[in-house]
């Protein structure tokens, strides 16, 4: 008899193992990381000075921009009314360096916080008394640039019954402030303040007339602003903290130190928005004052 060599079977546990090595393979092929892509590109200073010449040509409204160097970016927060088409025109206005601008879109629209409406009148406009100051035995307030250019003098009333005093000298657009001289001697002038310099980080508080005091964080400084309608400003103070047309020329402040005045934003104090300050103490140096 003739025997038919034997044809072995399949083990069955070797399938399985087999099955179960190859789906191993499967899941840790899934589970491997990502190859690390190359490190962000990081500009140099006069590049990233170069893109902030750009955008500050580029004639684009509703920006704000700063440089961060440590980031080697320049950081740029566009409001609700730029278009695609303005962002275009801002990398084209780049060139080269447009890699170099980072895009952050802020809700709401950068302006004046200029109105018509309540605390210190001037003309048709109500806006905010900032803190006071003195030169000598002379007593001012400082208050917004784009106030001061639009009034002569200031009252206490909307009626413009009881004048305060007649406005000395203003700088805006560039800059973003005003003095406004006492000429009421009936009208009390409290201190209790320090011109300061703000820091990133710093916790801080705003008092304005339409919307009374809020709080907020410092996020950047040396800030260039194009607000929509009323000229640029820079080397402003950017913070969270949320203000409202009437709140221009008001003080921000930390405790006892005076750090801002009040010039221009997006949004409001229901949904939050992006605020900008002139600093004090470049105020009280152009006008030879002290804070008190």
């Amino acid at each position: 008899m003739t025997t038919k060599p034997r044809i072995p079977r399949p083990d069955k546990n070797r399938a399985r193992l087999l099955a179960v090595a190859i789906g191993l393979v499967a899941i840790l092929a899934l589970l491997q990381p990502p190859s690390v892509s190359a490190a962000p590109r990081h500009f140099s200073h006069d590049r990233l000075t170069a893109a902030s010449l750009a955008l500050k040509q580029s004639g684009v409204r509703g920006i704000a921009w700063y440089v961060d160097e440590v980031a080697g970016r320049v950081v740029v927060s566009v409001d609700s009314t730029v278009s695609t088409a303005d962002v275009a025109a801002l990398d084209s206005s780049a060139g080269a360096n447009a890699a170099a601008l980072q895009i952050k879109h802020a809700a709401g629209v950068f302006r004046p916080l200029l109105s018509a409406g309540n605390a210190i009148y001037g003309g048709r406009y109500r806006c905010s008394l900032g803190f006071n100051v003195s030169r000598g035995s002379t007593y001012y307030f400082l208050t917004a640039g784009h106030c001061g250019k639009v009034a002569k003098s200031w009252y206490t009333d909307a009626n413009h019954t009881t004048l305060i005093g007649p406005t000395i000298n203003y700088s805006f657009p560039g800059n973003d402030y005003a003095l406004v001289r006492y000429n009421n001697a009936s009208l009390a002038h409290p201190g209790g303040f320090t011109a300061a310099n703000a820091f990133v980080g710093e916790q801080v508080q705003r008092t304005g007339s339409t919307t009374g005091t809020h709080s907020g964080t410092v996020t950047a400084l040396n800030v260039t602003v194009r607000y929509q309608g009323g000229g640029a400003v820079s080397g402003m103070i950017q913070t969270t903290v949320c203000a409202e047309p009437g709140d221009s020329g008001g003080p921000m402040y930390d405790g006892n130190k005076a750090l801002g005045i009040t010039s221009g934003g997006s949004g409001d104090c229901k949904t939050g928005g992006i605020t900008f300050f002139q600093p004090v103490p470049e105020a009280v140096k152009a006008y030879g004052v002290t804070v008190y």
